[in-house]
């Protein structure tokens, strides 16, 4: 009887190396996954939001962190006091200063409308290869003072209210009332692209966000979806979109009663159940002024619950905002 031949397994080099080269990343991912602390939006207003994302460079497996905090830290404001310190620096009296050709904001304005400005094409306006001409009024900034308050404010307002509804850049938020971006600008460059919408109805505003804040601050390409309109007409928005945030910074003040209540009637269908919310600054008195059991009773009947008033400190100046949260609380 002939004896059976033995056979045997032979792994060639180049197929042990790459075993071991998959088994070392399935190990890495593994041990990443268990090891790496929540990414929950951080309790603590100082701390940082961070991801940790794998990236393999050239056959390496490097671990790369991501930054998503918002607000500043007290670091961040140490740092700027240090760096004031180090130089030697002390505020001085604002006065215009030698330069090529320092202007107020009105001889700026004027030099546009009489000269073109300092540096501008001569000829006709066939040949002005300008793409997207600007007012002088936009280009001097004169709607920066439109608001009572510092335009730096807006950023107040924007860490405030993405840090209180936990966004990310994934979120869709709807502001009712933008302006001229002042607040939303921040939102706008925080988001993806067309995830920030906003109802506006004042014809100015409009024509400073598109045609000067918006190319100014390098964020045509993130696509806002801006519409012009009154009387809460949301419709122009789709109906496909869940907000994470909706938002109506001093708007509501200016509206009748009646017209708010509508305008929440329609919103509360489009904010995300329990996790969404709804801010409104200063005052809520057109649902004070009901009672406050009939304000509860109202706003229950929409869906919606008052979960809190907040007060918020400016970074930059001294200045305080008051803001209502509001939730949907029925799926």
């Amino acid at each position: 009887m002939a004896s059976s031949s033995q056979k045997g397994i032979v792994i060639t080099i180049p197929v042990l190396v790459l075993s071991v080269s998959a088994a070392a990343i399935f190990l890495f991912f593994l041990l990443s996954s268990l090891s790496s602390p929540c990414t929950c939006p951080p309790s603590n207003p100082d701390s940082t939001l961070t991801t940790t994302a794998a990236v393999v460079t050239g056959g390496t497996v490097v671990a790369e962190v991501v930054d998503r905090r918002i607000s500043v830290s007290r670091d961040d404001i140490e740092w700027v006091k240090d760096q004031i310190r180090a130089n030697g620096l002390h505020m001085q009296d604002n006065v215009l200063r030698k330069g090529i050709n320092p202007r107020t904001r009105a001889q700026q304005l004027e030099d546009l409308n009489n000269f073109k400005g300092i540096s501008h094409y001569e000829g006709s306006e066939a040949n002005n290869h300008t793409a997207l001409p600007c007012p002088g009024e936009l280009l001097v900034e004169e709607h920066h003072s439109n608001y009572g308050e510092p335009w730096a404010g807006g950023r107040d307002v924007f860490e405030f209210l993405a840090e209180s509804s936990r966004l990310t850049a994934n979120s869709h938020v709807l502001e009712i009332g933008c302006g001229t971006l002042r607040v939303g600008l921040h939102f706008i460059r925080y988001l993806k692209p067309e995830h920030f919408h906003c109802l506006e109805r004042d014809e100015l505003s409009l024509m400073a966000a598109f045609r000067y804040e918006l190319p100014s601050q390098g964020l045509l390409h993130k696509r806002p979806l801006i519409v012009r309109g009154e009387d809460m007409d949301f419709t122009k928005f789709g109906s496909d979109v869940m907000y994470d945030l909706i938002y109506a910074s001093a708007v509501f003040l200016h509206m009748p009663d009646k017209l708010v209540w509508v305008g929440l009637e329609r919103l509360v269908s489009r904010l995300k159940p329990y996790d969404g919310r709804i801010f409104v600054s200063h005052n809520i008195k057109f649902c004070s002024r009901l009672g406050g059991d009939e304000c509860t009773k109202r706003l229950g009947s929409l869906g919606l619950e008052h979960l809190g008033k907040h007060t918020h400190d400016s970074l930059l100046f001294n200045h305080y905002e008051i803001w209502f949260e509001f939730r949907r609380s029925k799926a």
